[in-house]
């Protein structure tokens, strides 16, 4: 069937307006943040006397640098210095503290004490997100539509469905959860995404190679578009956790004198800040990798009956066939060492980034650059 000029250009003016509704979400978003950083400025002290990290420090006031010096000058306790192993302890019981004291909807590290024209701009940016995704999901239907087939047959189209996914999974997360500092650090990646999309890999609509004109198309495809999108997701908890960590071993620092606040410290600013617990974002990475996990297991079982369909065998080893089972193993490997090891923190952050880069490579390197059965779907 020809494919429709009309509906065509229809699709693509839908996912330039989509995709200019996102970026102003993100902008917002941003703005959210802006807004949030007023406030006075206070010492170190105030800091520390502030922040979860101290809160636990000072249930142990041995530890404390300044506590100590003057308990021994006294003669009550031993004036040494705290060692490497204090330390530790201090920052796993904060860790541990705000896991308690504050959920995903806290954030702010609990200081839920924002200006009310921030949550305004925050509460117009969920508007402009939502908005842009039902232009974005009207401009697959009509791309659809145009070509008279599924509309994920290409690079292009594939990406925008990744996106899609991406941003239902960032507002269906904000329908059980407060979540609403997770929207620029979910909107950033999808507008540069659909930026790509849009100019290095679109292609107009056409009919679908004879390689993917099967049953199994909506299917394998489906599967491995859903659970890409919500990986992608994921990968952005995953960064903002090792951030998140990162500041809390500061604050822990700050809150036993072995540190001074940074300027955002004393500000009560900035975006670290404003999010919830490492240990809070730790445990939704780990629940959105448990969901998106045997929708990729499924994708690729799909996958191999396919195979066996159209080549005759299940598994050949092919260069996507082989990305697909690495990703499959790392985030099994995720999981695995997350259940039974008992793997938290850094160490399993590093094992969803790894597993998050095996996905690309998959996607964008096999496609464009390694030649294998599956380089049929072109950019």
């Amino acid at each position: 069937m020809a494919v429709n000029d009309g509906i065509s250009s229809l699709s693509d003016h839908l996912f330039g307006c989509g995709m200019a509704a996102y970026a102003a979400a993100m902008l917002g978003y941003a703005a959210e943040f802006a807004f949030s950083r007023l406030g006075t400025r206070q010492t170190d002290a105030e800091v520390a006397a502030e922040v979860p990290a101290a809160r636990a420090a000072a249930d142990r006031p041995g530890v404390l640098v300044g506590v100590g010096t003057v308990a021994g000058a006294a003669g009550d306790a031993d004036p040494a210095a705290p060692t490497a192993a204090d330390r530790a302890r201090e920052i796993e019981a904060a860790r541990q503290r705000d896991q308690a004291a504050h959920t995903l909807a806290a954030g702010n590290d609990g200081d839920l004490d924002v200006p009310g024209r921030a949550r305004w701009v925050g509460r117009i940016a969920v508007g402009l997100t939502v908005l842009g995704w039902a232009l974005h999901l009207a401009s697959v239907i009509t791309r659809g539509f145009a070509a008279d087939r599924v509309p994920w047959g290409n690079m292009y189209e594939y990406s925008s469905m990744i996106s899609l996914i991406a941003v239902s999974t960032f507002l269906g997360l904000m329908i059980r959860h407060n979540v609403r500092w997770l929207g620029v650090f979910v909107m950033v990646p999808t507008v540069l995404y659909l930026g790509f999309a849009g100019t290095v890999l679109y292609v107009a609509p056409g009919p679908l190679v004879p390689a993917l004109n099967s049953y199994w198309l909506k299917i394998h495809v489906v599967g491995a578009i859903m659970a890409s999108g919500v990986f992608l997701v994921s990968a952005v908890t995953t960064v903002l956790f090792l951030v998140k960590e990162r500041w809390e071993s500061r604050l822990a620092e700050v809150a036993s004198g072995r540190a001074q606040a940074s300027r955002a410290m004393q500000n009560r600013g900035g975006i670290v800040m404003r999010l919830p617990s490492s240990a809070a974002l730790d445990t939704l990475t780990y629940r959105i990798i448990a969901f998106a996990f045997p929708i990729w297991t499924f994708a690729i079982i799909a996958g191999a009956i396919w195979a066996e369909a159209a080549w005759g065998r299940y598994w050949g080893w092919d260069p996507k066939e082989t990305w697909s089972f690495i990703t499959w193993v790392c985030y099994a490997a995720y999981l695995h060492a997350r259940a039974t090891a008992g793997w938290r923190g850094r160490r399993a952050a590093a094992i969803s980034l790894f597993a998050f880069a095996a996905l690309f490579v998959d996607y964008y390197v096999v496609n464009l650059v390694i030649t294998g059965l599956h380089s049929y779907a072109g950019v």
